[in-house]
Order: structure tokens, then C-alpha cells, then sequence
């Protein structure tokens, strides 16, 4: 008999180890992000003037920002394809606009704000160092878009929920089969189905709940079903393969889900950039569905959130149902049978 005193020790490096790795993967992103390239844009009419400004606040950008010149109209485009998280407009005047979307991610969107709102003071500054007696109108904020508290923490809610919901079945199903060597086709496609709807029909109770003037349309009703049946189906992929045992995957990826996808990529060290964000499956249906919720239907993140979430249903569902030999012929007559035998 092993000695009781070893295993515990044993057991005690297995906790510390698992508490390592988590915290890696979670408190870790959070204690390390810091601005990097972070994309804004600086935008002036077609004027010497204020396209020499616009210059120069790019200039000063270094690491941390990102800075795009170019006309308010490619800024506002630039924003409606989140590819910038905010616009220093520059007008005729020296009247200068922050502005912001709601579809964008909201941590982005903040860091944002934060740097454009200096850049804003900086300028203005400078400017009333070299025209004393001309009085200059503080920094106006202009949101597109806007969103609720609801709205802005809603998308990222409802990608936890949806993975936490579908792991839940998954894991009770691996449960209930775990004794009996058997895996019917049926079932599983309607634990898919069931989970799919009905944990879709949860969430958007919960959003119209947290805020009854979200627009849940129906695409963002079918983007949130595509959401559940890729993750049900992936969850039940893996636990067809490896049974109870997959909840030790399936279970820390849920823990990823607020660290990695709520956090944009510019704020996340390259290291955790590379290997956690890039292949998250929350951040697709995260920034999908805030682009959905937030009227943005043509942003890109909705097109590439539904080849991503698609791909995986399929993949999932292919692992699925791929027909086990001596099991895809049993009808429940002989399944019972072969039960009954066993015991």
C-alpha cells in the first residue's frame, strides 16, 4: 500500500501545479496588459494646417499607439470596421471631436478614450501657448452607437453562458452513458438541439431582462443558436472521445473566456496575443454578436465570427456522429440486450 503521506505530498504538487497553470492562463493576462500598437486614428480635413497637428500627434504614438492620419470620412469607416478604437477629429477651428463606437470592444474603447482625451489636451494646449488671446472649446465626445452597460457586457456574458450551459449537459450525459458502452446517434444529435435552444431561449431572457431596449433581432436569435450548437457540438465531440475526462479541457477554456476574449489584442502581451487569444472561440462569437446587438450587421467580426462558429458545428458534429463499428447497427432491442447481458 502506497504510503499516505507521499500521495498527500503528491497531491499537494499536483494543486500547485494546476494553480500555476491557471493562473497563467487567467489572473496572468490580466496582471500583464499594457497598450501595445494600439490602433487610433487622427483625422483633419484637407488642410495644411491641421494636417501638419495631425502629424504630429502620430509622431508621438511610439509603442503604445498606432496612429492613422487620414479624412473624418476613412476614420468613421475605419471605426465602423473596428479597425481603430477611437478618432481624434480635427476640425476647422481647432474644434476637436473624440469619437468613439459602442460596437467596439468596451476595454478598447477606454484605453482609447483615455489616450485621445490627452492628445485632445496636449494639442489644445500648444495651441494656447502660441495664441494667448484666442479661446479654445474644450474636446467634444461623440459615441456612435452607443451602448448600454447591458450591451457593452452582454456579448461577452452570453459566450460564457452558452459554453457553461452546453458543458453542463455535455458532462451529464457522459455521466448517465459512463457505465454502459454505448453512444446512440439519437441522443446525441438532441442533446445538441435541446441545449442549443433552449440555453439560446435562457440568454436572451437574461439580456432582455438586464435590458429590456436591446435589440434582439432575429439575426442576433440566429447568431446565438449557430454560437450554441458550435459549442455543443465541439463539447460533445470531445466527451464522445474522452468521456468525463474531457471536462478537464473543456472546463478551463471556460475560464479563459472573461481573461482573453473580453480584453482586445493590443492590450494583451504578444506571448498571450499568440497563444491563447489567437484561437479563442470566444472572441468570434463575442465581437459577433457585439457588432449584432450594436446594429453593425456588415462589420467583418460578424462574416468571420460565422465561418469560425460554423466551422466548428460541423466539425464537431462530424466526430459526433461518425459511426462506431459493432454500434451503428444496434437497434434498442439489442441494446437492451446486450445491457441486460452485461449486468
Amino acid at each position: 500500500m502506497r504510503n499516505p503521506t507521499m500521495v498527500a505530498v503528491g497531491l499537494g504538487l499536483v494543486g500547485a501545479v494546476v494553480a500555476t497553470v491557471l493562473g497563467l492562463l487567467t489572473f496572468g493576462v490580466q496582471a500583464t496588459v499594457a497598450p501595445d500598437h494600439l490602433p487610433l486614428a487622427v483625422a483633419t480635413p484637407d488642410n495644411p494646417a491641421l494636417r501638419q497637428a495631425a502629424d504630429q500627434i502620430a509622431s508621438h504614438g511610439g509603442d503604445t499607439v498606432e496612429w492613422q492620419v487620414t479624412d473624418p470620412a476613412r476614420a468613421r469607416d475605419l471605426l465602423e470596421d473596428k479597425e481603430v478604437y477611437g478618432i481624434l477629429e480635427i476640425d476647422q477651428g481647432l474644434a476637436i471631436t473624440i469619437v468613439t463606437s459602442g460596437a467596439v470592444n468596451p476595454q478598447g474603447t477606454q484605453v482609447a478614450t483615455q489616450v485621445l482625451t490627452g492628445a485632445a489636451q496636449g494639442l489644445l494646449s500648444g495651441f494656447a501657448q502660441q495664441q494667448s488671446n484666442v479661446r479654445l472649446a474644450p474636446p467634444q465626445v461623440e459615441t456612435v452607437h452607443p451602448a448600454s452597460t447591458a450591451g457593452r457586457t452582454g456579448p461577452l456574458a452570453a459566450s460564457a453562458l452558452l459554453w457553461i450551459g452546453g458543458l453542463a449537459a455535455a458532462m451529464a450525459f457522459a455521466l448517465l452513458l459512463a457505465r454502459r458502452d454505448i453512444r446512440p446517434v439519437g441522443a446525441r444529435l438532441a442533446l445538441v438541439a435541446s441545449v442549443s435552444v433552449l440555453t439560446t431561449g435562457a440568454v436572451v431572457g437574461l439580456l432582455k431582462l438586464w435590458d429590456s431596449s436591446l435589440n434582439i433581432s432575429g439575426e442576433v436569435i440566429g447568431f446565438l443558436v449557430l454560437t450554441a450548437v458550435a459549442f455543443s457540438s465541439v463539447q460533445g465531440a470531445l466527451v464522445r472521445l474522452l468521456s468525463v475526462r474531457a471536462a478537464a479541457i473543456l472546463g478551463p477554456m471556460y475560464l479563459l473566456a472573461p481573461a482573453v476574449a473580453g480584453t482586445v489584442p493590443e492590450m494583451l502581451d504578444p506571448a498571450y496575443r499568440a497563444i491563447l487569444w489567437s484561437w479563442t472561440p470566444f472572441r468570434f462569437s463575442t465581437e459577433g454578436l457585439r457588432s449584432l446587438l450594436q446594429g453593425v450587421p456588415d462589420a467583418p467580426d460578424v462574416r468571420t465570427g460565422v465561418i469560425v462558429l460554423a466551422s466548428m458545428a460541423v466539425a464537431g458534429l462530424v466526430v459526433m456522429l461518425w459511426p462506431v463499428r459493432g454500434q451503428a447497427t444496434e437497434t434498442p432491442a439489442e441494446t437492451r440486450q446486450l445491457v441486460n447481458s452485461g449486468s
